[in-house]
């Protein structure tokens, strides 16, 4: 029974993320909630207990997917740099037109926004993922480095944040009224941007 419970305590978290990232928190009503999730408000209570709860909950899940997303394009690739550059195309591919996300802007960026000025504590937690991304960027760049396929002057930490800047850019840039093709453009452009500084051998 436990485990069951778990498990369909994982399914209403992944529905309760697509609302969120799709309308953010105050986008989502309570009543939409419910239906999202096919939950009583008694149950969605009781299982996260408040609307701050669950957002927060969420949150931290889409955060997981995307770290889970970089690894896995890492992992399919011989070198960090080629992880990487896949990692931006398939993001492109994400926040195309058309595409299956529930919105092409990231959830997190989203709530950094929306919260800013409403949800002190909502919008320290979208500050503290993208903190950890940024960490996570610049000790992969020190890995590249390391591995000899960056160039040795590389300051990895500002190119860390080189990168997240654009990744925001991107799927920001992709919620205008543009084609798909663009987005692919604008990925190969920021992939392109990675080879700049490889090593030269």
């Amino acid at each position: 029974m436990a485990r069951n419970a778990r498990y369909d305590r994982q399914i209403a978290l992944d529905k309760a993320m697509n609302l969120f990232w799709e309308r953010g928190y105050a986008g989502a009503s309570m009543k939409q909630i419910e239906q999202a999730l096919d939950m009583r408000p008694g149950s969605i209570y009781a299982t996260f207990g408040s609307k701050d709860g669950l957002f927060s909950e969420a949150l931290a899940a889409y955060a997981r997917r995307s770290g889970l997303e970089l690894r896995e394009h890492l992992a399919g690739n011989s070198s960090v740099l080629d992880g990487l550059q896949e990692h931006l195309r398939c993001i492109a591919r994400q926040a195309s037109p058309g595409g299956e996300s529930p919105s092409r802007a990231c959830m997190v960026v989203k709530t950094l926004l929306e919260a800013s000025n409403t949800n002190t504590a909502i919008a320290n937690q979208a500050n503290s993922i993208l903190s950890a991304i940024e960490q996570a960027l610049t000790e992969l760049l020190e890995q590249a480095k390391l591995q000899g396929e960056l160039a040795p002057g590389t300051h990895c930490a500002r190119l860390a944040r080189l990168l997240q800047a654009q990744i925001i850019g991107l799927r920001s840039f992709a919620q205008r009224e543009i084609s798909s093709e663009q987005v692919a453009e604008l990925a190969e452009d920021m992939a392109a941007m990675l080879d700049h500084y490889r090593a030269r051998h």
